[in-house]
C-alpha cells in the first residue's frame, strides 16, 4: 500500500497532468455544451500530455461492461459514474461531477470535482461547498499513525449538521499501482477502521459524496450511472493524495 519517494514523484506529475485536464473540462461547462464534448477535451488534453485515462474500458468484474468514457460526468441526481460520452447538452442550474483519472508512466491518479451550470440554487450552492469542504478538512486530518476512521469521523462532523446524506456504498480508497487498492476509505464513521493506520508514502483517493436527501443509491440500466434513490441532488469532490511524515500532499490540486 506504499510507494517509494521515486514512485511519489511519478504520481505528482500525474497528477499535475490530471489536474490541467480537468480545468480543460470546468471551463468549457456551460449551458448546451454536450457531456460527451467535456469528456473528449478532457481526454484529448491526457493523450497529449502523454498520460491514458484510467476509467476508459475499466471493467469492476469480469461480467461488468467496460466503462465507455475517460470522465465519469454525473449531472443533478446521478452521484457518481455517469457515461461521459452521452450527447446529453447541460442546462442551465445543471449540478454536474466530473470524476477523472489517468496512468502515466505507470501509476494512475484519482480525482473529482462538483460545479454549477450557470446560476444555479442556493441549496446547491451550499451542498457543493459544504462537500468540498469535507473534502479538504478530511484531507487535513490524515496524518502518519493516524487511522482510516479519522476520515469517516471528520467528514460526519462537517455534514451532519446540515442534514445531508453520506453515501455509504461508495468509499475512498488507496490508489498508484491500481485504480482502486487498499485501504477502503469510508465517509462516515465505522469503529473497525480505527484498527487501520495510514503509515508514511501511502497514497489515497479521498473522495466524500454528499447528498440533500438520503444516502440510498440505485444503478441506472446502464450498468454505472448510480444516482440518488429519492431524486435528490449530489456532489462528489476527490483528491489523490501522499501521505507524509510532515502532513498530506496533494498530488491532484483541485481546479475549483
Amino acid at each position: 500500500m506504499t510507494k517509494t519517494d521515486e514512485e511519489i514523484d511519478v504520481m505528482r506529475r500525474g497528477g499535475k497532468i490530471l489536474s490541467d485536464a480537468l480545468r480543460v473540462a470546468v471551463e468549457m461547462v456551460a449551458p448546451g455544451v454536450k457531456l460527451s464534448e467535456l469528456n473528449e477535451a478532457a481526454e484529448d488534453y491526457m493523450r497529449a500530455q502523454g498520460a491514458t485515462p484510467s476509467f476508459l474500458g475499466y471493467k469492476t468484474t469480469k461480467h461488468d461492461p467496460p466503462f465507455p468514457s475517460a470522465v465519469c460526468i454525473s449531472v443533478n441526481d446521478e452521484i457518481v459514474h455517469g457515461c461521459g460520452n452521452r450527447p446529453i447538452p447541460l442546462r442551465k442550474g445543471d449540478v454536474v461531477g466530473l470524476d477523472i483519472g489517468c496512468w502515466y508512466e505507470g501509476f494512475c491518479t484519482d480525482m473529482a470535482v462538483t460545479v454549477g451550470v450557470g446560476e444555479v440554487s442556493d441549496e446547491a450552492r451550499r451542498l457543493m461547498n459544504v462537500t468540498k469542504e469535507a473534502c479538504l478538512r478530511a484531507v487535513a486530518g490524515i496524518r502518519v499513525g493516524g487511522t482510516v476512521a479519522d476520515v469517516g469521523r471528520i467528514v460526519e462532523e462537517v455534514v451532519h449538521p446540515h442534514g445531508y446524506g453520506i453515501i455509504r456504498s461508495l468509499v475512498g480508497h488507496g490508489v498508484g499501482h491500481e485504480v482502486h487498492e487498499d485501504p477502503r476509505i469510508p465517509n462516515f464513521y465505522e469503529s473497525k477502521n480505527e484498527r487501520i493506520f495510514f503509515v508514511e508514502n501511502m497514497c489515497v483517493a479521498i473522495e466524500p459524496m454528499i447528498a440533500l436527501g438520503s444516502y440510498e443509491v440505485t444503478t441506472k440500466s446502464d450498468g454505472w450511472s448510480v444516482v440518488m434513490l429519492d431524486g435528490s441532488l449530489g456532489a462528489h469532490f476527490e483528491v489523490t493524495l501522499a501521505i507524509h511524515a510532515g502532513g498530506p500532499e496533494i498530488l491532484t490540486p483541485l481546479p475549483v
